[in-house]
Protein backbone atom coordinates (compact mmCIF):
# COMPACT_ATOMS: atom_id res chain seq x y z
CA UNK A 1 0.00 0.00 0.00
CA UNK A 2 2.48 2.46 0.97
CA UNK A 3 4.51 1.25 -2.27
CA UNK A 4 1.51 2.32 -4.17
CA UNK A 5 0.47 5.41 -2.73
CA UNK A 6 4.77 6.40 -3.37
CA UNK A 7 4.62 5.46 -6.72
CA UNK A 8 1.13 7.85 -7.32
CA UNK A 9 3.36 10.81 -5.47
CA UNK A 10 6.06 10.04 -8.22
CA UNK A 11 3.79 10.09 -11.05
CA UNK A 12 1.96 13.37 -9.55
CA UNK A 13 5.52 15.12 -9.65
CA UNK A 14 6.98 13.96 -12.81
CA UNK A 15 3.48 15.17 -14.47
CA UNK A 16 3.86 18.45 -12.66
CA UNK A 17 7.48 18.66 -13.90
CA UNK A 18 6.04 18.22 -17.62
CA UNK A 19 3.52 20.44 -17.39
CA UNK A 20 5.39 23.26 -16.27
CA UNK A 21 8.46 22.13 -19.41
CA UNK A 22 5.37 22.16 -21.58
CA UNK A 23 4.13 25.87 -20.16
CA UNK A 24 7.28 27.43 -20.42
CA UNK A 25 8.18 26.32 -23.93
CA UNK A 26 4.50 27.73 -24.98
CA UNK A 27 4.79 30.94 -23.26
CA UNK A 28 8.73 31.80 -24.37
CA UNK A 29 7.26 31.46 -27.73
CA UNK A 30 4.29 33.12 -27.47
CA UNK A 31 6.71 35.96 -25.32
CA UNK A 32 9.01 35.87 -28.10
CA UNK A 33 6.61 36.49 -30.56
CA UNK A 34 4.58 39.31 -28.46
CA UNK A 35 8.14 40.87 -28.29
CA UNK A 36 8.97 40.44 -32.34
CA UNK A 37 5.39 42.43 -32.99
CA UNK A 38 6.33 45.19 -30.38
CA UNK A 39 9.65 45.34 -32.27
CA UNK A 40 7.99 46.15 -35.47
CA UNK A 41 5.54 48.52 -34.05
CA UNK A 42 8.23 50.14 -32.09
CA UNK A 43 10.80 50.65 -35.27
CA UNK A 44 8.24 51.44 -37.66
CA UNK A 45 6.94 54.41 -35.84
CA UNK A 46 9.63 55.33 -34.11
CA UNK A 47 13.02 54.47 -36.04
CA UNK A 48 15.84 51.78 -35.39
CA UNK A 49 17.68 54.14 -33.90
CA UNK A 50 15.44 55.70 -31.74
CA UNK A 51 14.33 52.47 -30.17
CA UNK A 52 14.85 50.74 -26.73
CA UNK A 53 14.63 48.04 -25.11
CA UNK A 54 12.10 49.72 -22.87
CA UNK A 55 9.86 50.69 -25.74
CA UNK A 56 10.08 46.82 -26.87
CA UNK A 57 8.94 45.50 -23.54
CA UNK A 58 6.49 48.10 -22.67
CA UNK A 59 4.76 47.73 -25.85
CA UNK A 60 4.79 43.61 -25.69
CA UNK A 61 4.29 44.01 -21.80
CA UNK A 62 6.97 41.50 -21.07
CA UNK A 63 9.61 42.39 -18.93
CA UNK A 64 13.22 43.03 -19.39
CA UNK A 65 14.47 39.83 -17.75
CA UNK A 66 12.22 37.74 -20.27
CA UNK A 67 13.61 40.25 -22.72
CA UNK A 68 16.88 39.52 -22.20
CA UNK A 69 16.37 35.99 -21.28
CA UNK A 70 15.49 35.54 -25.33
CA UNK A 71 17.72 37.95 -26.81
CA UNK A 72 21.20 39.19 -25.94
CA UNK A 73 19.92 43.05 -27.05
CA UNK A 74 18.32 44.85 -29.53
CA UNK A 75 20.20 43.64 -32.27
CA UNK A 76 19.52 40.20 -31.67
CA UNK A 77 15.64 40.90 -31.63
CA UNK A 78 15.82 42.91 -34.73
CA UNK A 79 18.30 39.88 -36.52
CA UNK A 80 15.67 37.55 -34.76
CA UNK A 81 12.71 38.95 -36.68
CA UNK A 82 14.66 39.52 -40.29
CA UNK A 83 14.96 35.54 -39.91
CA UNK A 84 11.44 35.30 -38.87
CA UNK A 85 10.14 37.41 -42.03
CA UNK A 86 12.64 35.23 -44.46
CA UNK A 87 11.72 31.93 -42.80
CA UNK A 88 7.77 32.72 -43.70
CA UNK A 89 8.87 34.19 -47.26
CA UNK A 90 10.84 31.37 -48.27
CA UNK A 91 7.79 29.18 -47.08
CA UNK A 92 5.63 30.60 -49.43
CA UNK A 93 8.64 30.69 -52.00
CA UNK A 94 8.50 26.51 -51.46
CA UNK A 95 4.45 26.24 -51.50
CA UNK A 96 4.56 28.15 -55.13
CA UNK A 97 6.15 25.16 -56.54
CA UNK A 98 8.57 27.03 -58.69
CA UNK A 99 11.60 24.35 -58.59
CA UNK A 100 10.60 22.86 -62.18
CA UNK A 101 10.20 26.19 -64.16
CA UNK A 102 12.70 27.74 -66.09
CA UNK A 103 14.41 30.40 -64.69
CA UNK A 104 12.68 33.07 -66.07
CA UNK A 105 9.46 31.69 -64.60
CA UNK A 106 10.99 31.25 -61.05
CA UNK A 107 12.46 34.55 -60.51
CA UNK A 108 9.20 35.87 -61.72
CA UNK A 109 7.04 33.87 -59.16
CA UNK A 110 9.80 35.01 -56.35
CA UNK A 111 9.73 38.14 -56.84
CA UNK A 112 6.14 37.64 -56.58
CA UNK A 113 5.48 36.20 -54.06
CA UNK A 114 8.15 38.46 -52.05
CA UNK A 115 6.54 41.69 -53.16
CA UNK A 116 2.84 40.00 -52.67
CA UNK A 117 3.80 39.57 -48.98
CA UNK A 118 5.46 43.31 -48.49
CA UNK A 119 2.36 44.58 -49.20
CA UNK A 120 0.18 42.56 -47.16
CA UNK A 121 3.05 42.94 -44.36
CA UNK A 122 4.15 46.96 -45.00
CA UNK A 123 5.18 47.45 -41.47
CA UNK A 124 7.41 44.17 -41.71
CA UNK A 125 8.74 45.26 -45.12
CA UNK A 126 9.53 48.70 -44.11
CA UNK A 127 11.41 47.47 -40.99
CA UNK A 128 13.55 44.71 -42.93
CA UNK A 129 14.29 46.56 -46.17
CA UNK A 130 14.35 50.13 -44.43
CA UNK A 131 15.73 50.38 -41.12
CA UNK A 132 17.69 47.38 -41.30
CA UNK A 133 19.83 49.79 -42.93
CA UNK A 134 20.53 51.41 -39.86
CA UNK A 135 20.94 48.44 -37.86
CA UNK A 136 24.55 47.11 -36.26
CA UNK A 137 27.31 44.63 -37.81
CA UNK A 138 24.95 41.66 -37.62
CA UNK A 139 22.31 42.64 -39.04
CA UNK A 140 24.35 44.14 -42.00
CA UNK A 141 25.77 41.15 -42.29
CA UNK A 142 22.84 39.19 -42.66
CA UNK A 143 21.21 41.75 -45.00
CA UNK A 144 24.29 41.09 -47.10
CA UNK A 145 24.23 37.23 -46.86
CA UNK A 146 20.54 37.31 -48.54
CA UNK A 147 21.05 39.66 -51.25
CA UNK A 148 24.09 37.62 -51.94
CA UNK A 149 21.47 34.79 -51.91
CA UNK A 150 19.47 36.53 -54.15
CA UNK A 151 22.57 37.04 -56.78
CA UNK A 152 22.78 33.77 -57.23
CA UNK A 153 19.49 32.50 -58.15
CA UNK A 154 20.04 35.65 -60.75
CA UNK A 155 23.63 34.52 -61.67
CA UNK A 156 21.34 31.90 -63.15
CA UNK A 157 20.74 33.60 -66.02
CA UNK A 158 24.31 33.55 -67.48
CA UNK A 159 23.03 29.66 -68.43
CA UNK A 160 20.21 30.44 -70.09
CA UNK A 161 20.13 29.66 -73.96
CA UNK A 162 18.62 33.01 -75.38
CA UNK A 163 18.17 33.74 -79.26
CA UNK A 164 20.96 36.30 -79.48
CA UNK A 165 24.32 35.45 -77.35
CA UNK A 166 23.67 38.36 -75.27
CA UNK A 167 24.10 36.56 -72.07
CA UNK A 168 27.62 35.30 -73.03
CA UNK A 169 28.79 39.10 -71.90
CA UNK A 170 27.32 39.37 -68.55
CA UNK A 171 29.10 38.42 -65.27
CA UNK A 172 28.03 37.66 -61.56
CA UNK A 173 28.24 41.63 -61.31
CA UNK A 174 24.90 41.89 -63.59
CA UNK A 175 23.33 39.83 -61.15
CA UNK A 176 24.81 42.13 -58.34
CA UNK A 177 24.01 45.31 -60.11
CA UNK A 178 20.49 44.19 -60.88
CA UNK A 179 19.66 43.01 -57.28
CA UNK A 180 21.10 46.67 -55.94
CA UNK A 181 18.72 48.41 -58.17
CA UNK A 182 15.43 46.65 -57.75
CA UNK A 183 15.89 46.90 -54.33
CA UNK A 184 16.88 50.59 -54.30
CA UNK A 185 13.37 50.95 -56.07
CA UNK A 186 11.29 49.23 -53.72
CA UNK A 187 13.22 50.80 -51.01
CA UNK A 188 12.26 54.54 -52.31
CA UNK A 189 8.76 52.81 -52.41
CA UNK A 190 8.25 51.90 -48.86
CA UNK A 191 10.07 54.84 -47.47
CA UNK A 192 7.49 57.09 -48.44
CA UNK A 193 5.57 55.55 -45.65
CA UNK A 194 1.74 54.40 -45.64
CA UNK A 195 0.64 57.79 -45.32
CA UNK A 196 1.06 59.01 -48.75
CA UNK A 197 -0.88 55.24 -49.94
CA UNK A 198 1.83 54.31 -52.39
CA UNK A 199 0.06 51.73 -54.88
CA UNK A 200 0.76 48.38 -54.91
CA UNK A 201 4.64 46.75 -54.72
CA UNK A 202 3.16 43.74 -57.31
CA UNK A 203 2.50 46.45 -59.83
CA UNK A 204 6.33 46.92 -60.36
CA UNK A 205 6.85 43.24 -61.43
CA UNK A 206 6.60 44.05 -65.07
CA UNK A 207 9.35 46.56 -64.73
CA UNK A 208 11.42 45.10 -62.84
CA UNK A 209 11.36 41.59 -64.67
CA UNK A 210 11.86 43.50 -67.95
CA UNK A 211 15.09 45.16 -66.38
CA UNK A 212 16.15 41.32 -65.31
CA UNK A 213 15.80 39.88 -67.63
CA UNK A 214 17.41 42.43 -70.73
CA UNK A 215 21.03 41.38 -69.76
CA UNK A 216 20.31 37.74 -69.90
CA UNK A 217 17.37 37.56 -72.86
CA UNK A 218 17.46 40.12 -74.94
CA UNK A 219 15.02 43.44 -75.56
CA UNK A 220 12.42 40.59 -76.58
CA UNK A 221 12.10 38.60 -73.59
CA UNK A 222 12.24 42.03 -71.51
CA UNK A 223 9.25 43.54 -73.68
CA UNK A 224 7.40 40.09 -73.13
CA UNK A 225 7.83 41.07 -69.31
CA UNK A 226 6.97 44.15 -69.47
CA UNK A 227 3.55 43.70 -70.88
CA UNK A 228 2.54 40.51 -68.89
CA UNK A 229 -0.42 41.01 -66.48
CA UNK A 230 -0.14 40.71 -62.83
CA UNK A 231 -2.03 37.98 -61.27
CA UNK A 232 -4.52 39.31 -59.03
CA UNK A 233 -3.63 39.37 -55.37
CA UNK A 234 -5.74 37.81 -52.66
CA UNK A 235 -5.62 39.05 -48.82
CA UNK A 236 -5.98 41.94 -47.09
CA UNK A 237 -3.26 44.21 -49.12
CA UNK A 238 -1.97 46.95 -47.21
CA UNK A 239 -2.80 46.11 -43.58
CA UNK A 240 -0.25 46.76 -40.51
CA UNK A 241 -0.77 42.98 -39.22
CA UNK A 242 2.13 42.45 -37.28
CA UNK A 243 1.14 38.74 -37.08
CA UNK A 244 3.83 37.47 -37.47
CA UNK A 245 4.53 33.65 -36.08
CA UNK A 246 1.00 34.31 -33.99
CA UNK A 247 -2.47 32.65 -34.47
CA UNK A 248 -4.91 33.05 -36.28
CA UNK A 249 -6.33 34.52 -33.25
CA UNK A 250 -4.18 36.94 -32.60
CA UNK A 251 -2.67 37.27 -29.43
CA UNK A 252 -4.60 35.61 -26.69
CA UNK A 253 -3.98 38.00 -23.90
CA UNK A 254 -4.11 41.39 -26.22
CA UNK A 255 -6.92 42.30 -24.64
CA UNK A 256 -5.88 41.31 -20.50
CA UNK A 257 -4.11 43.61 -18.63
CA UNK A 258 -1.90 41.38 -16.99
CA UNK A 259 2.05 39.35 -18.01
CA UNK A 260 2.03 36.21 -19.36
CA UNK A 261 4.05 33.95 -17.25
CA UNK A 262 5.19 30.40 -16.82
CA UNK A 263 2.92 29.73 -13.74
CA UNK A 264 0.03 31.62 -15.05
CA UNK A 265 0.06 29.54 -17.98
CA UNK A 266 0.21 26.41 -16.39
CA UNK A 267 -2.47 27.27 -13.92
CA UNK A 268 -4.94 27.84 -16.60
CA UNK A 269 -3.64 24.54 -18.40
CA UNK A 270 -4.53 23.06 -14.39
CA UNK A 271 -7.95 24.61 -14.14
CA UNK A 272 -9.09 23.63 -17.69
CA UNK A 273 -7.81 20.40 -17.51
CA UNK A 274 -9.50 19.54 -14.12
CA UNK A 275 -12.65 21.63 -13.74
CA UNK A 276 -13.93 22.48 -10.05
CA UNK A 277 -10.36 21.82 -8.65
CA UNK A 278 -9.42 23.35 -5.24
CA UNK A 279 -6.99 25.72 -4.40
CA UNK A 280 -4.31 22.72 -2.91
CA UNK A 281 -5.08 20.93 -6.01
CA UNK A 282 -3.65 23.79 -8.75
CA UNK A 283 -1.04 24.71 -6.41
CA UNK A 284 0.20 20.90 -6.71
CA UNK A 285 -0.09 20.40 -10.45
CA UNK A 286 1.34 23.82 -11.20
CA UNK A 287 4.08 23.44 -8.60
CA UNK A 288 3.39 25.91 -6.08
CA UNK A 289 3.52 24.58 -3.09
CA UNK A 290 2.87 28.19 -0.95
CA UNK A 291 -0.97 28.32 -0.72
CA UNK A 292 -0.59 31.77 -0.27
CA UNK A 293 1.03 32.38 -3.66
CA UNK A 294 -1.83 30.17 -5.43
CA UNK A 295 -4.57 32.30 -3.63
CA UNK A 296 -3.35 35.29 -4.79
CA UNK A 297 -2.62 34.23 -8.65
CA UNK A 298 -6.35 32.73 -8.35
CA UNK A 299 -7.78 36.22 -6.96
CA UNK A 300 -6.15 37.63 -10.23
CA UNK A 301 -7.65 35.60 -12.26
CA UNK A 302 -10.57 35.64 -10.87
CA UNK A 303 -10.68 39.67 -10.99
CA UNK A 304 -10.24 39.94 -14.54
CA UNK A 305 -12.72 37.61 -15.28
CA UNK A 306 -10.68 34.53 -16.44
CA UNK A 307 -11.27 32.05 -13.83
CA UNK A 308 -14.96 31.42 -11.05
CA UNK A 309 -14.76 30.18 -7.72
CA UNK A 310 -18.12 28.40 -8.16
CA UNK A 311 -17.68 27.72 -4.11
CA UNK A 312 -19.03 31.24 -3.77
CA UNK A 313 -18.26 33.57 -1.22
CA UNK A 314 -21.35 32.15 1.57
CA UNK A 315 -18.89 28.77 1.85
CA UNK A 316 -17.77 27.38 5.34
CA UNK A 317 -14.36 28.21 5.99
CA UNK A 318 -11.88 25.57 5.51
CA UNK A 319 -14.18 24.34 2.87
CA UNK A 320 -12.42 23.75 -0.65
CA UNK A 321 -12.48 26.22 -3.50
CA UNK A 322 -13.35 24.68 -6.66
CA UNK A 323 -12.21 26.75 -9.99
CA UNK A 324 -13.63 26.72 -13.26
CA UNK A 325 -12.41 29.15 -16.06
CA UNK A 326 -14.64 31.18 -17.77
CA UNK A 327 -15.71 31.61 -21.38
CA UNK A 328 -12.67 34.33 -21.49
CA UNK A 329 -10.51 32.00 -19.63
CA UNK A 330 -10.88 28.85 -21.88
CA UNK A 331 -10.24 31.43 -25.04
CA UNK A 332 -6.76 32.48 -23.78
CA UNK A 333 -5.68 28.66 -22.57
CA UNK A 334 -6.59 27.06 -25.45
CA UNK A 335 -4.92 29.99 -27.59
CA UNK A 336 -1.83 29.35 -25.34
CA UNK A 337 -2.32 25.63 -26.40
CA UNK A 338 -2.86 26.30 -30.08
CA UNK A 339 -0.32 28.69 -30.38
CA UNK A 340 2.42 26.56 -29.37
CA UNK A 341 1.47 22.94 -29.25
CA UNK A 342 2.97 20.41 -27.15
CA UNK A 343 6.55 19.68 -29.38
CA UNK A 344 7.48 16.55 -27.36
CA UNK A 345 9.06 18.38 -24.75
CA UNK A 346 11.16 15.43 -22.18
CA UNK A 347 9.92 14.71 -18.43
Amino acid sequence: MAARTVKRARARTVAARRGVSVARVQVSEMQRSRLLSAAVMAVNEEGYGHVTVADITERARVSRRTFYDLFENREACLGALIEDVLARIEGEIARAGLDRLSWCERVRGGLLVILSFFDREPALARVCVVQSLRGGADVLRRREEILARLVVVLDEGRGERAASSRSSGVTELTAEGLIGAALAIVYARLQRGPETSPPPLVGLTGELMSMIVLPYLGSAAARRELARAVPAQTGSSGQDRLSLSAPSGGDPLGGVAMRLTYRTALVLGCIAQEPGASNRVIGDRAGVSDQGQISKLLARLERLGLAANTAGDGHLKGEPNAWWLTPKGAQIEQGIRVHTPDRGVSE
